[in-house]
């Protein structure tokens, strides 16, 4: 099986959430960030970026955020209806968990009432509960996480963007959040575009995983993960899966030519 077999379809429907449609981006230095690059998120959808360090995945979400300007090319997006998850989870130390959920729709003018009844729900869903009046630093790492993920969840996004939120955590909670991740998605049934460097993560959480190649980065793998909205813990020790992984990992080695 190739890559070309598991290609799927573009979403043509107006629910599209997220549309790149032959993005380019060159820097004012003249680095050459991406080339082409033309894909579409619908709701439902868990699309996730892999790529070689520098590639320009994090470049995608930077401008589908806004964040970055200056591209050839269409990227359409409603940026009203974004959720954020940055590679840090970047809470305020000054405030509890809770009143870092709050943050976004105060930031929005949502009444209060209506905001810390969101908030809760959101806490409820990330399964926080019990730690609403503890500050950052009292947070695990993963806790910290799931903070961040329920401050976005409050403003119910369209749009899911995840950098690399899970990186830097150890290999158990981080398998630990993409559990908890698979099932937010299979509730929310939002759109996520996912950069992450590690395959196992991406073919794991996601019903789609895109392969950029070097610098200026191009999709060079595009791939329709065959597995259900229900993905147990040890679907990563199946032969499917790891034969999925090794035909991505021999993609990433062209990525690096």
């Amino acid at each position: 099986m190739t890559a070309a077999d598991l290609v799927p379809d573009e979403a043509s429907t107006s629910d599209v959430r997220l549309r790149f449609d032959h993005l380019s981006m060159v820097f004012p230095d003249g680095t050459h960030a991406i080339d082409d690059i033309s894909f579409t998120v619908s709701p439902g959808e868990f699309t996730t970026v892999v790529g070689p360090s520098g590639c320009g995945k994090s470049t995608l979400l930077r401008i589908a955020s806004g964040l970055e300007t200056g591209y050839t090319g269409l990227c359409d997006v409603n940026r009203d209806s974004i959720g954020y998850v940055f590679q840090d989870a970047t809470l305020l130390p000054w405030r509890t968990v809770l009143r870092n959920v709050e943050l976004n729709a105060e930031l929005h003018g949502v009444p209060k009432a209506e905001r810390r009844r969101r908030s809760n729900e959101a806490i409820e869903l990330v399964n926080l509960v019990g730690h609403e009046h503890k500050y950052p630093k009292q947070l695990s790492g993963g806790m910290k996480m799931r903070c961040s993920l329920a401050r976005s969840l409050v403003l119910n996004p369209g749009v899911f963007l995840f950098d690399e939120p899970f990186g830097a955590l150890d290999e158990i909670t981080r398998e630990f959040l993409n559990d908890e991740l698979l099932r937010l998605f299979a509730l929310e049934q939002f759109a996520a575009l996912f950069i992450t460097h590690s395959i196992a993560e991406a073919v794991f959480l996601s019903t789609r995983v895109l392969v950029m190649s070097n610098r200026p980065g191009r999709i060079i793998g595009d791939y329709r993960i065959p597995f259900g909205a229900e993905r147990p813990h040890d679907l990563r020790f199946e032969p499917e899966f790891a034969e999925l992984c090794g035909q991505i990992n021999e993609d990433l080695k062209d990525a690096h030519v």
